[in-house]
């Protein structure tokens, strides 16, 4: 939820605070850089100390962190605790599903990673939704503030609930692997924000605004150079120190396993594509068709219905299908989904034609995502379930993040060039209008509504309203495409790799 539930009080923190387009990108990218970075790291602690510790210390850390940022004062306090929301988060994520892969077993484990994929799809779509409620009826920082009661009932639940599980050891407890941590957050944080600024700073050339240039070379081939050279480093060191029989922070030899190798592949390539519509749709929503950001977040509400139901349909399903074959089913309705909606939307369009397409995606989103987590870890040893999911939590990071640097880059360059080739005429008739028809892309849209309310610029905000729509429905196609090839990926996952994983007596519990 909080990785959506900020997009939509973004207008109201500036008007607030007064912070500036730079401070308010990193109100909404540090929280994913640093998510993402650290979650291996997280992973080989929770294995080794406690997974059920790892994930309580992360909620403690992440209602403070809330607090922090629902009272701060200014952006940098903002920015540094949603810094700290994203330490906390990857601390929980691997952790939650360690604890479901170590505590399931049997025709219950299917239903719990259903449950477990089906509220991450659903409460991503609820976020748009709460976070406009919340600002347009008490404030902004209730965005923030909306985590500390879900934060006490999370620490309750676990203490009451969940029993504690970790590795078994034998003999004496070896080192950290502190120089493979150092390189996989320096490899993983590069790649992320690489992927994440490539738009705002340049692919290759500097654009305005680029924190630094070398010469007029962008600072975001550098950051994928980093990113290259590290992760190489890492995965030799991981090598070596595996070689002379030491603790590493991610056991390669987990890629010896078909169903985690290719399990991994296919949940890169699936989050690539899942994030075109969260991405898109509620700017479409909002500069489109004119919704306020609460009716936004309402018209999403069937994506995350549709997520909640399918994990009641993953009991019947189970009993007669593989999960792998359940992945299949998920994805070829998402496919089904996100091409309807590239194919039929236009700048009239209205909820009524997203919201029945919304709810099959979102039944696709609740079957392949629980689905293809639990084939991702069904082979795994239990004693390795934190590095296992943390893997697998990294590959969707580092998909998602991808999915959002091509798909954004395919939504906001057509709204730009489409917004400027409806308009060639008119500029050539009448020049002055330039910065009106600039701003259209300069504000990802946001000037639509004030261009219409003019009658004398309201034709630049009807082309800006074609191009938007056409821009959503082209990140639409090469979301569904992506998606096709995560569909032929997922064919080299053996059905045979849903055999049980280890024993409950393979960990220790308390």
């Amino acid at each position: 939820m909080d990785s959506t539930i900020v997009s939509v009080a973004v207008p109201a923190i500036v008007e607030d605070l007064g912070i500036s387009s730079t401070e308010i990108q990193w109100v909404q990218e540090i929280y994913t850089l640093l998510f993402a970075a650290l979650l291996l790291t997280w992973g080989r602690l929770a294995d080794r100390y406690g997974r059920r510790r790892i994930m309580l210390t992360g909620v403690v850390l992440f209602v403070v962190a809330s607090v922090l940022c629902a009272f701060a004062p200014s952006g940098a306090l903002l920015i540094a605790g949603r810094a700290l929301q994203g330490l906390g988060g990857s601390m929980i994520l691997p952790t939650t599903l360690a604890l479901l892969n170590a505590n399931f077993h049997g025709r219950e484990r299917g239903i719990a990673f259903a449950v477990w994929g089906s509220t991450i799809g659903g409460m991503a779509a609820f976020g748009p939704l709460a976070g406009g409620w919340l600002t347009e009826n008490a404030s902004w920082r209730w965005a923030f503030g909306i985590n500390v009661p879900f934060g006490i009932l999370i620490v309750a639940g676990l203490l009451l609930f969940v029993a504690e599980s970790r590795e078994l050891r034998d003999g004496p407890l070896q080192r950290l692997d502190l120089v493979g941590a150092l390189l996989s957050v320096v490899g993983f944080g590069a790649l992320v924000l690489g992927l994440i600024e490539g738009r705002s700073y340049g692919w290759w050339t500097a654009a305005e605004g680029a924190p630094f240039a070398l010469g007029s070379l962008s600072p975001v081939p550098l950051a994928f150079a980093v990113a290259v050279v590290a992760l190489l480093a890492f995965l030799q060191w991981e090598r070596a120190r595996a070689r002379a029989g030491k603790g590493v922070i991610l056991d390669l030899s987990l890629f010896r396993i078909p169903s985690f190798a290719n399990g991994n592949i296919t949940a890169l390539i699936v989050s690539f594509g899942e994030f075109g519509l969260i991405l898109s749709l509620p700017l479409w929503f909002q500069n489109v068709l004119g919704f306020t950001a609460f009716e936004a977040g309402l018209a999403l509400v069937p994506l995350a219905v549709g997520s909640f139901l399918a994990s009641g349909a993953v009991a019947g399903l189970s009993r007669r299908l593989a999960p792998v074959v359940v992945v299949r089913i998920g994805l070829g309705l998402e496919i089904t989904a996100i091409a309807a909606l590239a194919l039929l939307i236009r700048p009239d369009s209205s909820a009524w034609l997203t919201s029945p397409v919304l709810f099959v995606y979102g039944l696709g989103v609740g079957l392949a995502t629980a689905q293809l987590t639990s084939v991702v870890l069904a082979d795994v040893p239990v004693e390795r379930s934190g590095q296992g999911s943390a893997t697998q939590s990294t590959a969707r990071q580092t998909g998602s993040a991808l999915g959002i640097a091509v798909l954004g880059t395919a939504f906001f360059t057509t709204l730009r060039t489409g917004t400027e080739s409806r308009l060639a005429d008119a500029v050539a008739a009448d020049p002055g209008i330039v910065p009106l028809v600039d701003s259209v892309s300069a504000s990802s849209g946001g000037s639509i509504a004030r261009l219409a309310a003019d009658p004398e610029t309201a034709f630049i905000a009807d082309a800006a309203r074609a191009a938007m729509t056409d821009g959503a429905a082209i990140a639409g196609w090469v979301a569904a495409g992506a998606l096709v090839v995560g569909l032929v990926s997922s064919l080299r996952i053996r059905a045979a790799a849903t055999s049980e994983t280890a024993p409950a007596a393979a960990h220790e519990t308390a």
